[in-house]
């Protein structure tokens, strides 16, 4: 790969000083994977000129906005493309924002804020823009203004080839529709994106323990959290630690005023506790823990009605372990589900929630868990937490768009050179 030492950016290879900084993704699980070279890049010239000298050494590419990939899709022992210094942020004055690629979601919020705007998206300080875009982007106040690719209005995206392409609604308008919603890295490499913003709203944090019955409270909260006004989203996680009773902990945020917010909480749980209103950036830097270095894995699926048999799942959470383990329920409904299946990629219009579990790489417990709650599953699974463990990930991924999906993958990645297990 010699014609990249006329990078604009950086080329690292395993004798580069810094090599072993920027060569790892920030999931722990695939630290170990060496590539041959990390490009940083700081122009799309770079990212076009990795691009073709990978492929004539016929190296795989993969580009890494953040790194938070739960199947490794940002590691290879070939080319990483760190696109993390293309971050420029900026609102035009009818509340454009136009996004660099490698942004990560704490410089997103700020310099949104700065703007006096704010997107729907999640609280990872660190997960990158580009790559929870991409696969949908379920958030805090997405319940009211939908998933992160709701708000997309255009994309540059550099193809195999080496093309240059922008597109929306109007131009290459079938890659755009499969950008709302895939997943990222399938198509091409994605430089930059257009978002069209919300003001930023005042938001109230919820955060509550409760100790009423766990199984009263997740039949509850099932029924309850995804009929909840759009302005209010609640989540519910259950906690087993080692040696300790199961715990309930639920969160989110209501951007109704605090009695609005107190009189509706009350028809779910009696105690609750309510941070008063504060700017909607600050509210998500409050949700983002530091990151732990415990290697986890999770399984997760979009349910469509409620779980038929709770207690089994209960019991199984709670049976000895060794290591902590996490039930988590993503409420969906409200704006979510005022899309058409059809209208972007992202085909999961029609769920209430999304159930999560999460615990260590050994522990059996995982898919023990997941097979009692598949039984009431959709197969459907978020993009953004792809799940090597799948018989036919394609479909539980993009069910019914999944074929339209491959025409465009045809159409832009005929070689496939952007490939990896379970893509398209």
């Amino acid at each position: 790969m010699t014609d990249l030492d006329l990078l604009d950016g950086e080329l690292y290879s395993p004798e580069s000083p810094g090599y072993d900084l920027v060569r790892r993704p920030v999931d722990p699980r695939y630290g170990d994977v060496r590539p041959q070279y990390v490009v940083r890049c700081a122009s799309v010239a770079d990212v076009v000129r990795a691009i073709s000298s990978a492929r004539s050494s016929n190296l795989r590419l993969v580009p890494r906005g953040g790194g938070h990939c739960f199947a490794g899709r940002s590691s290879t022992d070939g080319v990483v493309l760190d696109l993390s210094n293309l971050n420029g942020l900026s609102v035009d004055p009818d509340g454009i924002a136009t996004i660099g690629a490698g942004a990560r979601l704490a410089e997103v919020y700020s310099g949104l804020h700065s703007a006096g705007r704010a997107l729907p998206a999640g609280c990872g300080a660190t997960v990158g823009i580009t790559g929870l875009t991409l696969g949908g982007g379920i958030g805090l106040i997405g319940r009211k203004y939908g998933l992160t690719c709701d708000r997309l209005v255009r994309a540059q995206v550099v193809l195999a080839d080496g093309r240059i392409v922008e597109c929306d609604e109007d131009h290459e308008a079938e890659l755009f529709w499969a950008l709302r919603g895939a997943g990222g890295g399938q198509f091409g490499v994605v430089t930059s994106l257009r978002f069209a913003t919300i003001a930023e709203p005042t938001a109230c944090r919820i955060e509550a323990y409760p100790r009423d019955d766990v199984e009263q409270l997740v039949a509850a909260w099932q029924t309850w959290a995804p009929d909840a006004p759009d302005e209010l989203t609640v989540d519910l996680a259950l906690i087993a630690e080692p040696g300790e009773p199961l715990r309930t902990r639920l969160f989110g945020a209501s951007l109704l005023n605090e009695t609005a917010t107190r009189a509706l909480l009350r028809e779910l749980v009696d105690q609750v506790d309510l941070v008063p209103a504060m700017p909607y950036h600050r509210l998500k830097s409050s949700f983002s823990d530091p990151p732990e270095e415990r290697v986890m894995r999770s399984r997760s699926e979009f349910f469509s009605r409620p779980l038929s048999d709770a207690a089994s799942l209960l019991a199984e959470v709670g049976t000895p372990s060794k290591s902590r383990r996490e039930l988590s329920f993503t409420a969906m409904g409200g704006a979510y589900n005022r899309v058409a299946e059809d209208a972007t990629a992202f085909a999961h219009r029609n769920e209430r929630f999304l159930l999560d579990h999460v615990g260590s790489t050994d522990d059996p417990w995982i898919d023990a868990s997941w097979a009692i709650a598949h039984r009431d599953g959709s197969g459907r699974v978020y993009p953004n937490f792809p799940d090597a463990a799948l018989d036919d990930g394609p479909t539980a991924y993009h069910a019914g768009n999944l074929a339209r999906l491959r025409v465009v993958k045809r159409t832009y990645d005929p070689d496939r050179f952007f490939d990896f297990p379970q893509a398209i």
